[in-house]
């Protein structure tokens, strides 16, 4: 650092050699009779700005009407040295700042633009204990701490990547490409905050391009054709004015500032939208941008801008253009905060940043007021749309309430722009561009099938002719629609894999022969090391499919009751038949006897109540009571059980032979698994089947040979493809016991891509 400051310290003596300052009137009479001769003056500024930019000509010409407005409601007087950052050259910044400090013993300074002229400069004021006001975007969390001088005198732009990430969610864009000027601070500190936001709204970048501020046309054409190759038709361009103006003028020149092209750009192009000509915007016809707000209504706002729009024409006749834009109004307000703080204090420096950090006043950039040595973050930004020779606004955007049409207490804001303003998109006409299109180089996806699925509802791989191979079936269906949904282009090409192994095809992934895999495939846990899978697009699970037999019809009558319900029935009836006998007895003659001959008596009676004995053959009362009860219940029995065999008799009821995975092992049955070696696997290490008992068939129809052949006792079959087999031979096999948890059908990809 000692180096530095040594060779910063010879080249400071060249710099005071050459003409390289510009001072106010005020600065140049400071100049011509010393600090000494000007007792009424109440502070002295410092300022370095990019002269030759549109930038540095809004803030001198902010700055002096600051001055005098300072000077007529404030009665303060300031001195301003401007110095030139010679195009924001970072070296020619920091020399700048060492003749301020030594020279012109300036009590702050403002500026520069770029954080890699702010960290030179911050050193030096630090080290000087000047405050240092710093324009820059982008200032680290740990600056503050390293430079205790430096003060963030721009609103954070940081929330501008949510709006841009809002845009692209409001069209349901799912890619964007970034174009970035190459610089450090924006690399490291915006493209993050960009790919953070994108993420949030189910977005991403897809590429990203860094451009020097010196890129040549042919280098341009480079990039430009490398994104055109592309299927990416979103493109999201933070970069300076100047090279944003090229970028344009050679994109259009590709004929890619036209239809289904979508152009969004950032503050730094787009809050300067104003200051562009006629002949470099019609370049730039149909961008859509994210501008910094301020409000331009209120009577200070318009005393500034009649005066600015004057004296602006005035000392740069070069410019077509004359509107403030938000670098003049932090200029002007970093003016304000400066006097304000000077105001009533001794001037030390140290004091002045303390006063400074106490400041809280609404300024023509909007709330003017630091937090941990920034000022506050920007909430609101404009959103515009260029067009003809100028531009429109469209609405804005919050980070609060999202988009609205205008900004006020009744303002209704929406999630989305789509309720905004029309906007005009590039070639038009007023249509919104899907954002993608199909690439010129695509290489297609290598997806394999399986050409020997037993299943062809599924899978159905089969050859037209020697050099035409045709694929259908639901798992191709499926992914068909899925990718006829997708937002963007998927080229892809269907490979038939003709092994019966489903692991092999799976492998195929890893060995780079396939980029996926689509067909009958199960999800396993064991398949998840090299590839991953989609949600399952089927049922999950494991079936036991053994034959069905008839029940038997013989005995079927009493199937509709239980054997404790018959005997309970048995019971109530015996138990009536003996009450009325017992009461009716005495009137009947022929209910008396012996012994035996009244338990016959009895019993006949209890079963012929119902049939025979009517009320009018009951002499007393009681026992009418009692076979009102019995009837009653007699009929609901009835109604019943003529109801549950009806039932069972119209349906037929079909057995299954096997009920039981422990049936089938302690009778060592032989059983079948369907395509998939995985299946042997869990029937043998799970389900703890002996290795011989266990057989693969590939398909329905050998299913259904194998049972007719006494071959195997039973099948355990895949969830999706058992109903398939049961619909085929719902008459002749059944599931048994419980479905085992195995995983569906999936597609299958790279765990990498």
């Amino acid at each position: 650092m000692a180096v530095v400051h040594f060779v910063l310290s010879l080249l400071a003596v060249v710099l005071l050699l050459t003409p390289s300052s510009r001072s106010s009137s005020t600065a140049a009479h400071d100049r011509s009779s010393g600090r000494k001769g000007n007792n009424h003056v109440n502070g002295v500024i410092g300022a370095i700005v990019d002269t030759s930019s549109r930038i540095g000509k809004e803030e001198i010409v902010a700055m002096e009407i600051a001055k005098e407005d300072l000077y007529h409601y404030q009665s303060q007087t300031l001195i301003l040295h401007v110095k030139d950052s010679d195009q924001r050259k970072p070296l020619r910044a920091a020399l700048a700042a060492m003749d301020l400090i030594n020279t012109q013993q300036v009590q702050a300074i403002l500026g520069p633009q770029t954080w890699e002229e702010t960290a030179l400069v911050a050193d030096i004021s630090t080290k000087n204990q000047v405050p240092i006001f710093s324009f820059a975007d982008t200032t680290p969390e740990w600056a503050t701490e390293r430079w205790p001088f430096l003060l963030g005198a721009s609103h954070d732009k940081f929330a501008q990547m949510r709006a841009v990430a809002a845009i692209v969610q409001s069209w349901n864009w799912h890619q964007v490409a970034v174009i970035h000027e190459d610089v450090g601070s924006w690399t490291n500190g915006v493209m993050p905050s960009l790919h953070a936001a994108l993420r949030e709204v189910g977005a991403e970048i897809s590429q990203s391009i860094g451009l020097s501020s010196f890129s040549s046309l042919d280098s341009l054409s480079r990039e430009l054709e490398n994104l055109r190759r592309e299927q990416c038709r979103v493109f999201v361009v933070h970069s300076s004015l100047p090279l944003a103006v090229r970028l344009f003028e050679r994109a259009k020149e590709m004929k890619m500032m036209e239809k289904d092209y979508v152009w969004i750009t950032t503050h730094h192009i787009t809050s300067l939208v104003h200051s562009i000509d006629a002949s470099v915007i019609s370049s730039m016809q149909g961008i859509v941008g994210v501008k910094s707000y301020f409000s331009e209504t209120g009577q200070r706002f318009r005393d500034f801008n009649q005066r600015f729009r004057k004296r602006f024409r005035r000392e740069n006749p070069e410019e077509e253009n004359n509107e403030p834009g938000i670098y003049a109004v932090q200029a002007y307000d970093a003016i304000w905060t400066i006097a304000l703080a000077l105001k009533g204090g001794s001037g030390r420096n140290q004091e002045l940043l303390q006063k400074v950090l106490q400041i809280d006043f609404h300024g023509l950039s909007g709330k003017v007021q630091f937090k941990n040595h920034k000022m506050a973050p920007a909430q609101i930004f404009q959103i515009i749309n260029v067009m003809g020779k100028s531009y429109r606004e469209l609405g804005f955007w919050s980070s609060e309430l999202g988009f609205s049409e205008t900004i006020g207490e009744n303002t209704t804001c929406n999630p989305s722009m789509n309720d905004m303003e029309q906007v005009l998109w590039p070639g038009g006409p007023r249509y919104t561009p899907r954002g993608w299109t199909e690439p010129t180089r695509a290489k297609p996806l290598q997806v394999g099938v399986p050409a020997r699925s037993g299943y062809k509802e599924y899978v159905n791989v089969y050859h037209q002719s020697q050099n035409e191979t045709s694929f259908d079936g639901l798992a191709i269906e499926v992914f068909k629609a899925t990718v006829d949904r997708l937002p963007f282009y998927l080229p892809y090409e269907f490979v038939a894999f003709n092994e019966i192994s489903y692991d092999n095809l799976v492998d195929q992934i890893r060995l780079k022969k396939f980029d996926a895999v689509v067909g009958d495939v199960a999800i396993l846990a064991s398949r998840y090391e090299h590839v991953e899978f989609s949600h399952p697009y089927s049922e999950t699970g494991l079936m036991l499919i053994v034959p069905a037999r008839s029940s038997n019809k013989a005995w079927s009558f009493i199937k509709p009751f239980t054997k404790s319900m018959w005997a309970s029935i048995t019971v109530i009836t015996i138990y009536n038949g003996f009450v009325v006998w017992l009461i009716e007895r005495h009137a009947h003659p022929e209910l008396r006897g012996s012994m035996l001959h009244q338990i016959g008596i009895m019993l006949w009676l209890s079963f012929n109540t119902l049939f025979s004995l009517d009320g009018g053959k009951l002499h007393s009362n009681l026992s009418r009571m009692t076979m009102v009860v019995w009837l009653f219940v007699a009929l609901v029995v009835i109604q019943t059980y003529t109801a549950n065999l009806t039932s069972m008799l119209t349906v037929q009821k079909l057995e299954p032979t096997v009920t039981s995975v422990g049936e089938l092992l302690k009778s060592n049955a032989v059983v079948g698994f369907c395509t998939g070696s995985f299946l042997k696997k869990y029937l043998v290490e799970v389900l703890r089947f002996p290795g011989e008992n266990v057989k693969h068939y590939g398909s329905a129809e050998e299913y259904a040979q194998a049972f007719k052949n006494k071959e195997i006792a039973a099948a355990f079959i895949g969830t999706p493809l058992a109903k398939i087999f049961l619909a085929k031979y719902c008459k002749k096999f059944m599931k048994a016991g419980p479905t085992f948890n195995i995983g569906g059908f999936g597609f299958v990809r790279n765990i990498s891509s």
